[in-house]
């Protein structure tokens, strides 16, 4: 069970990323639901990965202390925002074509 907890958190705390990176700067936006969609992916991929590489630390073992949880939400918001910025990217080199 918290592994699915911790996959919660990272999904929320991603979308939220992606939303607040995508707002940041209109050039790479992809509106509300790309941002979410995108976020929400970028939440659960980069949290993973990071815990793959040894970074996220307990987060990645799905330890539901206070530590792993909020290195859950910078992970997942980081991730998110991280994503929807490089989505934002591509998209906009494409249009430029």
């Amino acid at each position: 069970m918290t592994g699915l907890l911790q996959l919660i958190i990272q999904a929320i705390s991603g979308a939220v990323g992606g939303n607040v990176a995508g707002k940041a700067s209109k050039k790479l936006d992809l509106g509300s639901i790309g941002n979410t969609i995108a976020g929400i992916l970028g939440g659960l991929g980069g949290s993973q990965l990071l815990g793959l590489l040894g970074i996220a630390g307990d987060a990645a073992a799905g330890s539901t202390d206070i530590t792993s949880i909020i290195a859950s939400i910078l992970d997942g918001g980081v991730g998110g925002g991280l994503l929807t910025g490089i989505v934002g990217f591509i998209k906009n080199a494409i249009a430029k074509k």
